[in-house]
C-alpha cells in the first residue's frame, strides 16, 4: 500500500512523526506532503529535524492569508500531487486548515482518508478548528480517536461505528520519546535563563490575542504573576505582533521566541505550571502531571479536565492568579494519565492500516 501523509502546523509535527517511523517498520511505501502553511522556521521546519522526519517529498508552500485563502490555496496546489502520486490512502492529522482541504479534494476524488485525532469537540462553532473537525470527520473513511469521549461524539453525529476506532493520543508517543533528551537539555536551559520554580506561558489564539480587549488584562496578569515567580513566555509571532502593535507594558515576563520542541518539552516538564490556551499543551501537561490553567472557555479536550491536571479558567483573571498563587506555594492538585496515552499508538494506528479489513469494515 502507498500511504500519503499531509502535515501542517506545528502540532500535526509531533503527530505524522511516530506514525511515519511505526510504518517504516512495516516495510510500506510512504509520501510526506508540507502544506508549508507555516513558514517561520522555529514554528515549522526546525522539528523536521528534532522529530526525526525526513524531508517532505512536496511542499505546498502555501503560506499565510485568511482562513479561506489558505484553505483554498492548499486544495488547488494539493489536487495535482494526489492525481501526481495516486497514493492508496491519505492521512490527515488533527484540525488545521490542511486538514480540511485535504479531505475536501480526498472526498471529491474518491481517494480513501484517514483522520488522525477524530472526534474531539469543544462545541464552539465560532472555533475555526470546530468547523474544521467537523468536515474532516464527516468524510473521513476511518477515524482514529485519541480518548473515549471523541467516539461519542461521532457516534451522536451519526458516524458509523465500523468507521471509528480508539487508538489513543498519538501526540504522547512523541512526547515519551524526547522526554529523556528533554532531560538532559533542561539544566542547560536553567543555567541559560537562572531558572529554579518557574511558571510557563503560551497563548496564540486568535480570540485572546487579537482582542485587545482581553489580550490588555491577560499580559497584565500574568506580569503581576511574574513578579512574585519568573515566567517563561515563548512568544508566538502572531501574540508578539500585537503586543508590539498596542504597545504592551511588560515588567517581569521574561519573552522567549518561539522554541523548537524539545527546548519547551524540557520547560513543561519543569515548570511550576503552565498556562495556555494551546490544545496540545493541555494534553502534554496532563500526561507530564504539570498543573494547566487554560484560558479558554471550553476545551476540545475534556478528558484533561476530568481526569487530567487542567483546569479551564476562561477569561476569569482574579481566579487564575488565585490559583496560580495557590500553586505557586505549593499546593498541587493530582490527576491521572488516560487511558492508551502510553507512547505506542502509532503502532496501534499501523498495525490498524496495514489490514486489509480496517477500510472494508469502513465501507459497509
Amino acid at each position: 500500500m502507498h500511504f500519503l501523509h499531509v502535515v501542517g502546523a506545528r502540532p500535526n509535527f509531533m503527530k505524522a512523526a511516530p506514525l511515519l517511523r511505526s510504518l517504516d517498520a512495516k516495510g510500506v511505501r510512504q509520501t510526506l506532503v508540507h502544506s508549508g502553511q507555516h513558514y517561520d522556521r522555529n514554528m515549522s521546519d526546525v522539528f523536521f529535524d528534532q522529530l526525526g522526519i525526513r524531508e517532505p517529498d512536496v511542499n505546498l508552500q502555501v503560506g499565510g492569508g485568511s482562513h479561506a485563502q489558505q484553505t483554498a490555496g492548499i486544495m488547488s496546489r494539493f489536487e495535482p500531487v494526489l492525481l501526481e502520486t495516486k497514493p492508496d490512502v491519505v492521512i490527515v492529522y488533527g484540525d488545521v486548515n490542511s486538514t480540511t482541504a485535504v479531505a475536501i479534494v480526498c472526498a471529491k476524488l474518491g481517494v480513501k482518508l484517514v483522520h488522525v485525532e477524530a472526534g474531539l469537540r469543544s462545541f464552539d462553532r465560532t472555533m475555526p478548528e470546530e468547523i474544521n473537525r467537523l468536515i474532516t470527520d464527516q468524510l473521513a473513511d476511518v477515524l482514529l480517536t485519541p480518548s473515549i469521549d471523541g467516539n461519542e461524539n461521532l457516534r451522536r453525529e451519526g458516524i458509523p461505528e465500523s468507521k471509528v476506532h480508539l487508538v489513543g493520543n498519538i501526540m504522547i508517543d512523541t512526547l515519551v520519546r524526547l522526554l529523556p533528551v528533554a532531560d538532559e537539555l533542561f539544566s542547560k536551559l536553567a543555567s541559560e535563563h537562572g531558572l529554579k520554580s518557574f511558571g510557563l506561558v503560551t497563548l496564540h489564539r486568535p480570540s485572546n490575542v487579537d482582542d485587545i480587549s482581553k489580550l490588555k488584562p491577560i499580559v497584565e496578569s500574568l506580569d503581576r504573576l511574574a513578579a512574585d515567580m519568573p515566567m517563561i513566555f515563548p512568544v508566538h509571532p502572531r501574540t508578539r505582533q500585537r503586543i508590539t502593535e498596542h504597545g504592551l507594558k511588560i515588567k517581569h515576563l521574561k519573552l522567549l521566541d518561539p522554541l523548537p520542541y524539545i527546548d519547551f518539552l524540557a520547560l513543561e516538564k519543569h515548570a511550576k505550571a503552565v498556562m495556555t490556551d494551546s490544545g496540545g499543551v493541555q494534553e502534554e501537561t496532563t500526561y507530564l502531571g504539570v498543573p494547566c490553567f487554560t484560558l479558554r472557555e471550553n476545551t476540545e479536550r475534556p478528558v484533561t479536565v476530568s481526569i487530567g491536571t487542567n483546569r479551564l479558567v476562561g477569561f476569569d483573571l482574579t481566579l487564575l492568579e488565585c490559583e496560580m498563587r495557590k500553586t505557586i506555594s505549593g499546593a498541587r492538585t493530582g490527576g491521572l494519565v488516560p487511558p492508551l496515552w502510553d507512547g505506542k499508538t502509532a503502532d496501534r494506528i499501523a498495525d490498524l492500516l496495514i489490514s486489509p479489513a480496517t477500510f472494508s469494515l469502513a465501507t459497509t
